[in-house]
Order: C-alpha cells, then sequence, then structure tokens
C-alpha cells in the first residue's frame, strides 16, 4: 500500500482582494516531515503548530517539520480516532499594496466655526485610501484568528472606524487650535491628507498593517435639514423657525423662474445666521426674484404681530406647543389648515377661534 510521503503546499491565486488564505480552510492538517511550504513573491506564509504560530516564511520554497512521522501515522491515529494529534496549519498572506479603498462619513462631523453663521459647521468628506500588511503573523494572530480566508470587505468596517475618528480628532484640532475656517478647511485636502497619514500610523501598526496612502477627494458642507439639526440638539426653536423659513425661500428659488437661492446649504452655516439675523431683526423678508413664488410667512417675532399664515412649525410657537401637536390637531380635523403642495398653511383666525372653542 503507497504511503503519502510528503506534500507541497502553495496558493498560485494572486490574491487581489484576499488578504489570508488558511490552508487547510477548516480544522487542522496533518503535513508529514519534509512537507514543502512554496511562497510567491507577493506572499508571505505564517506556519501554525499545535495552535501557535513558529515561522514566517518568506518567498521561496521552504521545508516544514511537525511530529507528523509518515510510518507511524496510520498507527497514532488508531490511538487518537483516526485524527493526529499533531497539528499544523499555513496561512498564506498577501503582502502587496491594496488600493483604491473607499472612505467617506456616513454622519457628518462636527466643527467650531466662530464669527460665522451658526457657529458650527456640518462637514461631510470621502476618499480613498491604500494599505499592505507588514507583520503577516501579528495581522494573522490580532485579526484574522482560525478563519478559512479574510479579504478587504472584511477589514474594511475596521479601518474606517479607526480613520473618521482620527480625522473628526484632525478637524477639530486645525479648526479650534490654528484657527482654521470652514472654506479653508475644504480647501486643505492635501495637508488633511498628509496629517491623517501621519496620525492613524500607530493605529496601523498595532495590527501589523501600514497604511501607504490616503486622499481626501472632497469636503463640503452638510445638506443636513433645519429639522435634522435641531434633533441633534444644535438649534434653538427662534433660530429652528429662521432656518425653517431660509429652506422654504431656497426650495422656492429652485423653482424655474425662481430667483438665485438665498441659502446654498445650512449645513455649513456659513453666512446664514448672519442674513437671517439681519432679515428678522428688520422684520422683513428678503424680496422674491420677478415671476417667483411667494416666500414662506415668517416666524413671529419677539414682540412683533403675528403673520397672518403660519407654517406648522409657526403655528407651534404661536400656541406654544410642540410642532407635533399641531400635525395631529390637523390631521384630527380639531384645527383648520389648507394643504398646498406637501406643506401646511394656517391661518392666525383658524389658530385664535381654536383657543377660543
Amino acid at each position: 500500500m503507497a504511503r503519502r510521503i510528503f506534500d507541497v503546499i502553495e496558493y498560485p491565486d494572486e490574491m487581489r482582494n484576499e488578504i489570508v488564505r488558511r490552508f487547510p480552510e477548516s480544522g487542522s492538517g496533518d503535513f508529514q516531515i519534509g512537507s514543502q511550504v512554496i511562497v510567491r513573491e507577493s506572499q508571505n506564509a505564517v506556519f501554525f503548530r499545535d495552535g501557535r504560530a513558529l515561522d514566517t516564511f518568506t518567498a521561496g520554497r521552504h521545508t516544514i517539520t511537525t511530529a507528523n512521522i509518515p510510518i507511524l501515522r496510520d498507527w497514532i491515529g488508531k490511538l487518537f480516532n483516526e485524527r493526529s494529534p499533531f497539528t499544523a496549519e499555513v496561512y498564506y498572506v498577501s503582502m502587496r499594496e491594496f488600493a483604491d479603498q473607499k472612505w467617506g462619513t456616513p454622519q457628518p462631523i462636527i466643527v467650531r466655526n466662530p464669527g460665522m453663521g451658526l457657529g458650527v459647521a456640518l462637514l461631510q468628506a470621502f476618499g480613498s485610501y491604500s494599505f499592505a500588511v507588514s507583520n503577516a503573523q501579528q495581522f494573522v494572530t490580532q485579526i484574522v484568528g482560525a478563519q478559512g480566508a479574510y479579504t478587504t470587505n472584511d477589514i474594511q468596517g475596521r479601518f474606517r472606524a479607526m480613520l473618521l475618528s482620527k480625522l473628526a480628532d484632525l478637524l477639530a484640532e486645525l479648526a479650534t487650535k490654528q484657527g482654521k475656517s470652514v472654506p479653508e478647511l475644504i480647501a486643505y485636502t492635501e495637508e488633511i491628507g498628509s496629517a491623517m497619514r501621519a496620525k492613524v500610523q500607530d493605529d496601523f501598526r498595532a495590527i501589523g498593517v501600514t497604511l501607504k496612502s490616503f486622499y481626501v477627494e472632497s469636503i463640503k458642507p452638510s445638506s443636513k435639514s433645519a429639522e435634522e439639526l435641531r434633533a441633534m440638539g444644535m438649534l434653538d426653536m427662534q433660530t429652528y423657525m429662521q432656518l425653517q423659513a431660509a429652506d422654504a425661500m431656497r426650495d422656492a428659488a429652485k423653482n424655474p423662474g425662481g430667483g438665485a437661492g438665498l441659502t446654498a446649504g445650512i449645513g455649513a452655516g456659513i453666512g446664514i445666521g448672519n442674513i437671517m439675523g439681519q432679515a428678522f431683526q428688520g422684520g422683513m423678508v428678503p424680496p422674491a426674484g420677478p415671476g417667483a413664488p411667494a416666500a414662506a410667512p415668517t416666524a413671529p417675532t419677539s414682540g412683533g404681530p403675528a403673520p397672518e399664515v403660519m407654517n406648522p412649525t409657526q403655528a407651534a410657537a404661536y400656541l406654544q406647543v410642540p410642532e407635533a401637536d399641531i400635525m395631529q390637531m390637523i390631521q384630527g380635523g380639531q384645527l383648520k389648515a389648507k394643504q398646498v403642495g406637501s406643506q401646511y398653511r394656517i391661518s392666525k383666525k383658524a389658530l385664535d377661534d381654536f383657543l377660543a372653542s
């Protein structure tokens, strides 16, 4: 009966998206004395025996030694339920650079913007990065564990969390300590990329990885609405109503025949606070362009008369109740309102009648 004397272990795949491939994929191998491990130029191979990482092989042909003596293998297998007690695994690790990995901000980053608009800015950013494994054994033991295969998709969530945490710290540092304004931050994409590479390198190195490049393709104001800003606790009621009016004017300006938009994204807070503050303090509404729809009614200002027609937010302020209560009364028929498109308009008389009822 022919006996297996040794094995040849190799993984010729280019590993374009795979970072690690384990042999065998599950369980443990019973590689013989004299088994050969072939490692290609773009790979390292980490050899484990009895659950311990014993060596890392670079490019070339290597001979491994296990306690699985060929002549005694069948006899030992009978003692251990047809399984050798001397186990070994080989992890092939791609050492190539994994380029064009995408990153982005799922939630806007809040930075201070003193002296402009609301005094804060919500910024969104996106770009790309590349990385390479620098210490194969460290990466396998700390990140991969016993998985049969480990791909770039498996690590992207961890990398993005590390990168976005450092990016938020960096933007806050540039805005507060160095006094960079939002327009300056938007123009500093190359400098931010260089600073990020230096800032996160230790975190990557701790898991056996090197961040090869980090590019910021765009930083821009968030398109968060007044409702979302208020939900984040960044707006008081008065500012909230002013921004709602600004949103209405911006939406009206997008109609064909409307004038140029007054606001171009309230998330940045650039100028809008000053513009709206001046407009409301003066008790006037910026004029609409020729043929433009009428602007939304303004909110009641302290000490001034309430407008004859209000939106739900203004009506809530007039009655000093939550806006949700206004919507519930409208939908329940307790409060008369006129629906114009997707918006409700309530007359001051209807509100006074409701209070008198």
